[in-house]
C-alpha cells in the first residue's frame, strides 16, 4: 500500500496504528467521513481522559494510537518521546515540543488536531485552513469544537476530554459509542481561566477568498497550468494571509523581530530584509527552525533569492554590453580610416590600369543564413542576401551580429543575420531543456496579475543570456499586463550563448 507521508531516515510508521490505517488511506486519495472519524475520536478521547486520571502523561498522536477492529487504545510507549513523522510531530500541542509528555490539555489539543486531520486529510500548522473550505459539507459545530481544543497557549485551552468528547459525539450521535456524561461549559472555561479561541491554531472566520485543493495540489488537473509552480505559490501565498494575527517572529543579526503576520513577513522575505537562514518561530505552535526549514515560507526565500541573483546578473550584463560597446565604437573609427585608405588606393590603381587593360569581372552574390531556434525544438533556415539586416550592419562579437535589445521578438529575429561560411549548416547551440528551464517557469506571470483563466504566449529571441526582442500576446488581450510580463521576461537570466535563439512557450 502506498505511503504518502514523508518518511525521515530510519522512521517507519507502526503497523495497526492509526497512522498506518490513515496513511493508507492517503496513499488511496481517500480520507475519513465525519461519521468514521468520530468512531475513532469520540472513543479515544474517552481512553485519553481515563489514561490521565491518574495523573499519567503521553504523546498522544496517530502513530501511538492502536487499532484492534476499529476501536483506538493507547499504547504503554505513548510516553517515551517525540514522534519521528512530521505528521505525527504537527499533531503534539506547542508545549509538548519541548520533549515533555503532555497532560489533559495537552490531549485535548492533540485530540482535535488528529481529527482535523482525519477529515480534511491536512495537518494542523501554518497555511491550515478552516475544515468547511476543504470539505464544505462539514457542520459549522465541528469548526467551532476544534477551534476550542486548538488553542496554542494551554493556559487558555480546555482540560476536560469528557466535555471534548461530549461536544463530539453530539455532531453525529448514531457514529460512535455515548461517552460518560459531561459539562460541555468546560469548553469554554470555568472560574480560573477562560477559554480564548483568538490563540487557536485555527484560521478566524474573517478569512480572504477561499481557493480549492490542499496546498501542493493543483485546483484543476486538466488546466494547462494546473502543474505550474507559480499557480501552487500563490495558492499557498493566499492560504497563509488569510490568517492576520501577528504570530512570526523572525531571529536575524541576535536580535527578535516582530512579531508579524503572514502577510508582513512575506514582504520581509521578498525584499530581502529577511532570507532564508534567518531564524523563524511561530508563536502559537512555538516551533522555531531557519525559514528555509519551514515548507511553508521556504519557497518564497528562494524565490527572493533568485530575482536578487538575477537582478545582480543584469547589472554586470549592462555593464559588460556598455564596455563592449565602447570597444566597438573605437574599433570601427579605426576601421573606417583604414578601409577608406585602402578604397582611395585601389581607386587609383583602377583608374591607371582602365585605359590600358579590359578585365572581366564576374560578382558571385554571398549567401548567408539566418538560423531560428525555437528553444531547441525546431532549427528553420532562410536564405537571405548580403549581410545585416534592416537598418545597416551591427556590432558583432567574433563571427556573431550583436543585437541592442528592447525590440520585439520578430523585430530581432529579423534584423539578425549571422554570417555563415557557404554550405554550412546551421545547427542549434541550446536545447529546449536549457531555455525552459528559464521561460518556462511562468513566476513572472504571478508578479504582473495575469488572470487565471488568460492564455498567455511568449516570444523571447535571446542572445549572449539575455532577452533582445520579447513579444507577448494575451487572450483575452490585456496590454497593461502583457507590457509587464514582457519587462520581466526582459529581466531574466538565459544560458549564455552569442548566437540568437527564439524560445517560445504557452501557459
Amino acid at each position: 500500500m502506498p505511503i504518502a507521508t514523508p518518511l525521515p531516515v530510519g522512521a517507519a510508521i507502526a503497523p495497526n496504528s492509526l497512522r498506518a490505517a490513515m496513511e493508507a488511506r492517503r496513499g488511496r486519495g481517500e480520507r475519513y467521513s465525519l461519521s468514521e472519524a468520530l468512531g475513532v475520536i469520540v472513543p479515544l478521547a474517552v481512553a485519553a481522559a481515563q489514561r490521565h486520571e491518574g495523573g499519567g502523561l503521553v504523546f498522544l498522536h496517530p502513530s501511538s494510537v492502536l487499532l484492534e477492529d476499529g476501536q483506538p487504545s493507547i499504547s504503554e510507549d505513548a510516553n517515551r518521546g517525540i514522534p519521528n513523522l512530521p505528521r505525527d510531530r504537527a499533531c503534539l500541542a506547542p508545549e509538548e515540543k519541548q520533549g515533555k509528555p503532555g497532560n489533559a490539555r495537552a490531549s485535548v489539543y492533540a485530540i482535535g488536531a488528529i481529527l482535523y486531520e482525519l477529515v480534511t486529510g491536512e495537518t494542523v500548522g501554518p497555511g491550515m485552513r478552516r475544515p468547511t473550505e476543504i470539505v464544505p459539507n462539514l457542520p459549522a459545530q465541528l469548526e467551532a469544537v476544534l477551534s476550542k481544543a486548538l488553542v496554542s497557549d494551554p493556559a487558555h485551552r480546555p482540560d476536560d476530554l469528557l466535555a471534548l468528547a461530549q461536544a463530539m459525539h453530539h455532531l453525529a450521535p448514531s457514529s460512535s459509542i455515548a461517552p460518560p456524561a459531561a459539562d460541555e461549559s468546560h469548553l469554554d472555561g470555568d472560574e480560573d481561566f477562560e477559554v480564548d479561541v483568538r490563540l487557536s491554531m485555527m484560521p478566524p472566520a474573517e478569512a480572504l477568498p477561499r481557493i480549492s485543493g490542499p496546498i501542493g495540489v493543483p485546483r484543476d488537473a486538466s488546466s494547462p497550468r494546473a502543474n505550474d509552480p507559480t499557480t501552487r505559490l500563490a495558492e499557498l501565498k493566499t492560504r497563509l494571509e488569510s490568517d492576520p494575527r501577528p504570530r512570526y517572529v523572525v531571529i536575524a543579526g541576535g536580535m527578535d523581530h516582530g512579531p508579524f503576520s503572514a502577510v508582513e513577513l512575506l514582504q520581509q522575505v521578498g525584499t530581502g530584509q529577511f532570507v532564508g537562514d534567518d531564524g523563524l518561530r511561530d508563536a502559537f505552535s512555538n516551533e522555531e527552525r531557519p525559514i528555509k526549514d519551514w515548507d511553508e515560507f521556504a519557497p518564497f526565500a528562494e524565490q527572493a533569492k533568485l530575482n536578487k541573483e538575477i537582478k545582480q546578473e543584469k547589472v554586470e550584463l549592462d555593464r559588460v554590453v556598455a564596455e563592449e560597446k565602447k570597444g566597438t565604437a573605437q574599433k570601427a573609427v579605426i576601421g573606417g580610416a583604414v578601409l577608406a585608405a585602402v578604397t582611395a588606393v585601389a581607386l587609383l590603381v583602377f583608374l591607371k590600369s582602365r585605359g590600358t587593360r579590359d578585365d572581366t569581372v564576374t560578382v558571385q552574390g554571398d549567401r548567408a543564413v539566418s538560423v531560428d531556434i525555437d528553444g531547441g525544438v525546431k532549427a528553420s533556415k532562410t536564405a537571405a542576401v548580403g549581410v545585416g539586416g534592416p537598418g545597416g550592419r551591427l556590432p558583432t562579437q567574433g563571427a556573431f551580429p550583436m543585437l541592442p535589445g528592447g525590440m520585439s521578438c520578430e523585430g530581432a529575429q529579423a534584423k539578425y543575420v549571422e554570417e555563415m561560411k557557404l554550405g554550412e549548416k546551421g545547427a542549434p547551440d541550446l536545447t529546449q531543456g536549457q531555455f525552459g528551464a528559464v521561460l518556462n517557469n511562468g513566476s513572472y506571470l504571478n508578479s504582473c496579475g495575469v488572470p487565471e483563466s488568460t492564455k498567455v504566449h511568449v516570444c523571447a529571441a535571446v542572445q549572449n543570456g539575455r532577452a533582445v526582442g520579447v513579444t507577448v500576446t494575451m487572450d483575452p488581450p490585456n496590454p497593461g499586463a502583457s507590457s509587464c510580463v514582457a519587462g520581466r521576461v526582459r529581466g531574466l537570466s538565459f544560458p549564455s550563448h552569442p548566437k540568437l535563439d527564439i524560445a517560445r512557450t504557452t501557459f
